[in-house]
């Protein structure tokens, strides 16, 4: 029997996060170690308090440097405050369209108040492609075009 896909299937487990204090030259080195675009972020008491992306730093750093005005060492002003968090339960369906309604790239899964995965577009995509592919097998003529 051919079932909906699951969040908890879909999305990365046990992602890196950040201190909301951390350095951003941190942050970019993270991503770049563990080849991630978003990064949970957490406070003093690891709770989790939102989520910085790649294009987040790029965009308020864009021409700024140590000693210009706006300038900030840290993640502390840069991160999404009000990031999408879904219980690691919540229906898929309910999850895509609320990231489509509001063209959100990334959702933070906790399971019991915890962080437990991050589910971003890209996971969405590859779950939508399998899906599709256990629906509609192809057979083996390759990618060429019709």
């Amino acid at each position: 029997m051919k079932h909906a896909p699951q969040l908890k299937l879909l999305m990365t487990p046990f992602p890196y996060s950040i201190d909301h204090g951390a350095d951003v030259n941190r942050a970019i080195e993270l991503m770049q170690e563990h080849a991630v675009h978003h990064l949970p972020v957490t406070d003093s008491q690891h709770r989790l308090v939102g989520v910085i992306t790649d294009r987040d730093i790029k965009a308020l750093r864009a021409g700024k440097s140590p000693g210009d005005e706006g300038y900030n060492p840290n993640i502390h002003g840069m991160y999404i405050h009000d990031a999408y968090i879904v219980d690691i339960n919540e229906p898929l369906d309910n999850v895509l369209l609320n990231m489509a309604e509001h063209h959100i790239g990334s959702v933070l899964v906790t399971r019991k108040g915890k962080l437990a995965g991050v589910f971003t577009s890209t996971d969405a995509c590859r779950g939508f492609g399998m899906h599709l592919r256990e629906l509609f097998p192809h057979d083996d003529g390759g990618n060429e075009a019709a």
